[in-house]
C-alpha cells in the first residue's frame, strides 16, 4: 500500500519515537490500527524534553513542566473532521520508576477501546478517504469540530497528555476507516521522508 505523504502537526523541534522505519507493528502490536504509527515529542532548542532527575527517577511529574504541553497541533493534510473529542482529562507524565508502573496498566487501559487510549483526538477523513488521527491532545483544547473541513496547516488544538500517554506527544496514524477497531492502518510519510526513532525533525 502506498504511503500517505503528510504534512508535519506542527512547528518547532520534534523527537521521533515508535518510528514503522525501525520496526512494524510500530507500537509492538496490530491492534487499533496502529502498525504503522508514528509519536513526535515535542522537544525544546536544545532537542531535548523537560530535564531528568531525582523527582523523574521516582515519582509521576506535571505535564506543563514539559515543552510540548500546549503546543499547537496543526492538520497534517486536507479533510473532513469525522471525530473530535476533547474532554478527556490530562495526566502527569510517567519517566524512570513511574513508567514501569504506568506500563502495566496498558491493559486496562486497551480493555477501555479506542478512546481511552488515544484520548483526546481528532480524525480526519481525506479527499482520497484515508483516515488520519491525531491523538493524546490537551484536555478542552480542540478548535475544530466534527463536520468541519480543515485545510493543511490549520490549527486542530494542542499537544497534551491525555489517553495513553507517558509524556505530552501526538500519536499520528493513518488508516482506512474512522472505526480503529476495524480499520487497517496505512503508512504514512512526513515531508522529510519517514524518520527513524531518535531523529529530530525541524518543522520550521
Amino acid at each position: 500500500m502506498a504511503a500517505l505523504e503528510l504534512a508535519h502537526p506542527g512547528t518547532g523541534l520534534w523527537s521521533v519515537r515508535n518510528s514503522p522505519a525501525d520496526r512494524v507493528p510500530s507500537h509492538g502490536t496490530t491492534l487499533f490500527a496502529t502498525a504503522q504509527a508514528i509519536d513526535l515529542v515535542p522537544v525544546g532548542p536544545d532537542g531535548r524534553t523537560a530535564p531528568f532527575g531525582l523527582r523523574s527517577l521516582l515519582r509521576p511529574e506535571p505535564a506543563h513542566r514539559f515543552p510540548g504541553f500546549g503546543r499547537t497541533v496543526l492538520a497534517p493534510v486536507a479533510g473532513v473532521v469525522v471525530a473530535a473529542h476533547g474532554s478527556s482529562p490530562d495526566h502527569p507524565a510517567h519517566r524512570g520508576l513511574p513508567s514501569v508502573g504506568y506500563a502495566l496498566t496498558q491493559r486496562r487501559r486497551a480493555a477501555g477501546g479506542w478512546e481511552a487510549l488515544a484520548g483526546n483526538h481528532v480524525i480526519l477523513r481525506t479527499t482520497g478517504g484515508e483516515f488520519v488521527a491525531l491523538c493524546h491532545l490537551r484536555h478542552g483544547s480542540l478548535r475544530v469540530r466534527s463536520g468541519e473541513r480543515v485545510q493543511v496547516g490549520q490549527e486542530l488544538g494542542e499537544c497534551g497528555n491525555s489517553g495513553n500517554s507517558m509524556e505530552p506527544h501526538v500519536h499520528l496514524q493513518a488508516m482506512t476507516s474512522a472505526d480503529a477497531s476495524s480499520a487497517e492502518p496505512i503508512p504514512v510519510v512526513l515531508p522529510s521522508g519517514l524518520p527513524r526513532n531518535g531523529s529530530v525533525i525541524d518543522a520550521g
